[in-house]
């Protein structure tokens, strides 16, 4: 629990998204007709130490994932403090910080943001740069809409207030 005498939730909000590399990427299922599907993909928000609050993942539409956001680039990440071992409690213990961030997946091609996607996972995902090129994986970006946070209560965020998080 990263909670205690001198932490804020801004602090613990960062912390998070920062040293999280996985979560669960949920999406409009174009298999199953409009249902909610959720997979497991590796993120980065950034460079080590140096996050940036948006997430950007490596995506193939030989993935199911992949095939959704063709679709519709609708989609939600959901991580939490569990996986960083700082949290004793079960996952879904109020006490355990989580957070949900919604807004649309969008494609990024020959920009520099695409570069910056780029060196961002590979530098937190280096397996990645590896990865079969035949499977045309693409760099996208979570364009956020809404932010959900929990950690000893529920806070809706603005996507200001949740890009300015720093201690």
């Amino acid at each position: 629990m990263m909670q205690g005498k001198g932490f804020h939730w801004f602090y613990v909000l960062s912390l998070l998204v920062l040293f999280n590399i996985w979560g669960v990427l949920n999406t409009l299922s174009v298999e199953r007709k409009g249902a909610p599907f959720g997979n497991v993909v590796s993120f980065s928000d950034g460079l080590p130490d140096n996050g940036t609050g948006i997430p950007y993942f490596y995506l193939t539409p030989r993935d199911r994932t992949g095939k959704d956001v063709l679709n519709d680039p609708r989609a939600s990440l959901t991580f939490s403090e569990y996986p960083m071992g700082t949290c004793k409690y079960d996952p879904m213990n109020p006490v355990c910080a989580k957070m949900t961030l919604s807004g649309k997946l969008v494609l990024l091609e020959g920009s520099s943001e695409a570069e910056f996607a780029k060196t961002a996972l590979f530098t937190k995902h280096p397996e990645m740069k590896i990865w079969p090129a035949n499977h045309t994986f693409h760099f996208y970006k979570l364009d956020l809409e809404d932010i959900f946070f929990v950690d000893f209560g529920t806070k809706h965020l603005t996507i200001d207030e949740y890009l300015n998080a720093k201690n």
